[in-house]
């Protein structure tokens, strides 16, 4: 089988493309093979580019635990790359379908005819407890709520970008927050579906640094849909303006929460590495 791998920010998978190759019946033990940094390729989880009758392609993607996910801001700006640069769909506005249904991309391209930056309509947040899903509230919004983590109480933020988000403003994203807190909350029955979990350092109302700990992947260099709940969260708790530059381990994204349409854009890089054949 053969496979690409490409990162967004450092958010890095391994692609498969359906349209000419075929993948075994057991994704969730091929995701947790591939994905591995030891044994395997080694990626924060397999994307599978597929054939869509309602879209331009469709993005199927599975965390590096074999779980599957909704959607991935910098997978899917990766996807579009692949795509219109191996010439699948050679158009420069594309409509991909996900697990968080459809999303429309605009690329920028390069000299080199070339994809070099995607703008992704990350589509509307939904703030609604139930629908993130949390029961850390009855019913209404989770904003700037204190809640106790373990014996730390936190002002947290909870959004869904098509998948769910706890944000938690600190002083100081440490690795005893992320690495040891992280995966904690990740777990928190509070979260029936899980949680993705975004520790955020304010630089100015325009600026921000961002450390995620990703449901079902552990601590990753980006998280797209992330970052994008961290823009929500910041225009909601009074902490930024609509438009951030959001400074991740893996690189930059600018995001903005457009007051006409609720969406969110997001925009940023994204890299092919490498090409290789996985023996099934």
């Amino acid at each position: 089988m053969k496979f690409t791998k490409m990162h967004g920010a450092g958010n890095d998978y391994v692609y498969v493309d359906c349209f000419a190759e075929k993948v075994p019946e057991e994704l969730a033990d091929l995701a947790r093979k591939i994905s591995h940094r030891h044994f395997g390729v080694g990626s924060d989880g397999l994307i599978l580019i597929c054939p869509s009758e309602a879209a331009d392609a469709r993005m199927h993607m599975m965390n590096a635990d074999g779980s599957v996910a909704e959607m991935c801001g910098n997978g899917i700006r990766c996807l579009a790359k692949y795509v219109f640069d191996h010439g699948i769909v050679p158009k420069r506005q594309l409509r991909i379908e996900t697990g968080a249904g459809i999303l429309d991309l605009e690329l920028t391209i390069g000299p080199d005819d070339r994809v070099r930056e995607v703008t992704v309509d990350m589509g509307a947040p939904q703030l609604e407890a139930a629908k993130i899903p949390t029961s850390l509230v009855e019913s209404g919004r989770v904003v700037d709520l204190g809640v106790t983590f373990g014996d730390q109480t936190f002002q947290a933020t909870c959004v869904s970008m098509g998948n769910p988000h706890c944000i938690l403003f600190v002083e100081k994203a440490s690795d005893e927050l992320v690495l040891g807190l992280g995966p904690k909350i990740e777990k928190d029955p509070r979260f029936p579906n899980r949680t993705n979990v975004e520790f955020v350092e304010v630089v100015s109302p325009g600026e921000v640094r961002q450390r995620t700990w990703e449901r079902g992947s552990g601590e990753t260099w980006a998280c797209g849909t992330g970052a994008s709940a961290v823009c929500v969260a910041g225009v909601l708790t009074g902490r930024t303006n609509r438009t951030i530059l959001n400074h991740l381990l893996g690189g930059d994204l600018t995001l903005r929460w457009d007051d006409s349409s609720d969406h969110v854009m997001m925009t940023g890089g994204a890299v092919e590495i490498f090409d290789g054949q996985w023996n099934l």
